[in-house]
């Protein structure tokens, strides 16, 4: 399984960006799928998922309102979409996904190993 992730760059504040993640070695439809974000000198933190087919979506709350995830399984591709874009939302931007068909998207936010490939991440810089 590959993620490439692309999309990022700088953005002044209150800029949008929207991210795509493009999933190679097995059926897209299959499986939920998760964003998450690594700032410089913090851990790495969840942001955003989404299960099969888009019916059900999970972001942390910083995000809620602002970010919109969502997927396009016939291009094997999924989205963050990025508004509102704060100084604090500045990280790498990595997609991910599950080994298993069963994880959730509560699953992907909460339960720490429940995500096993990470794409390479994207830079998102957001200047004030």
């Amino acid at each position: 399984v590959q993620l490439q992730a692309s999309g990022g760059g700088l953005v002044l504040t209150g800029g949008s960006l929207r991210l795509s993640c493009v999933v190679s070695g097995r059926t897209l439809s299959a499986y939920a799928m998760g964003w998450f974000r690594q700032a410089p000198g913090k851990e790495r933190e969840f942001v955003a998922a989404i299960s099969t087919h888009g019916g059900s979506t999970y972001y942390v709350d910083s995000v809620k309102g602002r970010f919109t995830i969502s997927r396009d399984n016939t291009k094997n591709t999924v989205y963050l979409q990025m508004n509102s874009l704060k100084p604090e939302d500045t990280a790498v931007y990595y997609c991910a996904a599950p080994r298993s068909t069963f994880t959730t998207v509560r699953d992907i936010g909460g339960t720490p190993g429940a995500v096993d490939y990470w794409g390479k991440g994207t830079q998102v810089t957001v200047s004030s």
